[in-house]
């Protein structure tokens, strides 16, 4: 069952409505919040607008004075409303609220994630959603979302729907990130090149790669890493006249002394850890390796890993950027590799 507050805010404007689901799963509490901050985000309340009290708000939607009380009390604690004695509870800033759809949370898009809160102003709140490459997940996540945010930063994946899924959204409103997959010329971007950059970046260690006789591609089939870093991977060690190969089956992993590795996954790099601990080869001595997507701690294991990675301190703040300063962006973040002792 769905409730409607018909009460009128101001006479010049369309009455604020709460709008709570006694069937679904979210707490009233939240759904209270929910409702004055997707209110606020549409403009339908502003500063200085007055909510209804707590006493109208138990007994219209026949909800407890402590379920009212602590969804007043939170949006209080964020500064979204204010109280004054004896004249209840208003608007006190704008909020705007910011949809933000992720493939996964590893390490490095914790990086991803921490630059970007950290760079919002303090009016805007961001709501995180996990797709984990499923399609039926996507499109329910988008299609719930829809008109309840200011912006949406999304993570797209290789699907033949995407582009279809990504029209849902309006393009002023969508930042497309890290991966420029099924997005059309009039979208916002912000990605990160996996061919070129990573040819470019081989280049740069070619000098320590020669002292390997072998260099291994390990693309696990179990990775959604594009096929674009194996294509140049490839080209690259063609160029050089490398030997080379790309492994697939993970099962069939075993780390051989005079031989470089390439690894797209971090489950990948562990077992190459584990395995030259036991074999007693010593990275980037008797082995070596080279490791995608930077994280805080690849920099201290085994002496440092070497790792090419785009920057993601500067994919999130400049996705913060996008969502807070109301601008269009089309941005290709630089790939960089970071040598270290493991290569």
């Amino acid at each position: 069952m769905t409730v409607t507050d018909q009460n009128t805010m101001s006479p010049k404007k369309e009455a604020f409505k709460f709008i709570i689901d006694s069937q679904g799963d979210t707490p009233k509490f939240r759904q209270l919040i929910d409702s004055v901050n997707h209110a606020i985000s549409e403009k339908r309340l502003n500063i200085g607008d007055h909510l209804p009290s707590v006493n109208h708000v138990c007994k219209y939607y026949n909800l407890s004075r402590d379920t009212v009380f602590k969804a007043y009390s939170i949006l209080k604690e964020q500064g979204v409303i204010d109280s004054v004695p004896n004249k209840g509870y208003f608007i006190a800033r704008e909020v705007r609220r910011v949809f933000l759809f992720l493939d996964t949370f590893k390490a490095y898009k914790e990086v991803l994630y921490d630059s970007f809160t950290k760079n919002l102003p303090k009016n805007v709140m961001a709501d995180v959603h996990f797709h984990h490459y499923n399609p039926d997940v996507f499109r329910r996540q988008i299609e719930a979302s829809l008109g309840k945010y200011s912006k949406y930063v999304v993570m797209p994946f290789d699907h033949e729907d995407m582009a279809d899924m990504l029209k849902l959204i309006p393009t002023d409103k969508l930042l497309v990130i890290d991966w420029n997959i099924h997005a059309r010329p009039e979208n916002n971007y912000l990605f990160q090149d996996f061919g070129k950059p990573v040819f470019d970046c081989l280049e740069e260690v070619q000098h320590l790669l020669k002292k390997y006789k072998e260099f291994v591609f390990l693309y696990p089939e179990f990775t959604n890493h594009p096929m674009d870093s194996v294509h140049h991977f490839s080209r690259f060690c063609k160029k050089y006249n490398i030997s080379h190969s790309v492994l697939t089956n993970p099962s069939a992993f075993e780390v051989r002394a005079g031989v470089a590795y390439f690894s797209v996954s971090d489950r990948m790099l562990g077992r190459f850890l584990e395995q030259c601990r036991e074999k007693k080869l010593e990275p980037g001595h008797d082995t070596g390796l080279i490791s995608y997507n930077e994280t805080p701690m690849k920099k201290f294991i085994y002496k440092g890993i070497t790792v090419i990675s785009t920057d993601f301190q500067m994919m999130g703040r400049k996705a913060a950027e996008f969502v807070s300063e109301d601008i269009s962006m089309q941005i290709c973040v630089p790939t960089k590799v970071f040598v270290r002792e493991s290569l």
